[in-house]
């Protein structure tokens, strides 16, 4: 092979690796962004339920037996 065609191969070996890098990339990111948004959603949650909290049913809210 010639210098250029090996050159040319280089290249393409190299392109190829890189675009499955960035497939990787890529698939990592998107599953961060939606773990991101899953927890934001959480923590919005968690503050409302703070600033406005509800009292659990159940036992914790009847009077003892002894009343």
């Amino acid at each position: 092979m010639s210098d250029e065609a090996e050159r040319i191969t280089e290249l393409e070996i190299k392109l190829a690796y890189q675009e499955q890098l960035i497939r990787t990339l890529d698939a990592l990111v998107r599953s961060f962004g939606e773990k991101l948004d899953a927890t934001n959603r959480e923590l919005k949650a968690l503050k409302d339920g703070v600033r406005s909290p509800e009292k659990p049913p159940g036992p914790a809210n009847e009077p003892p037996p002894h009343y």
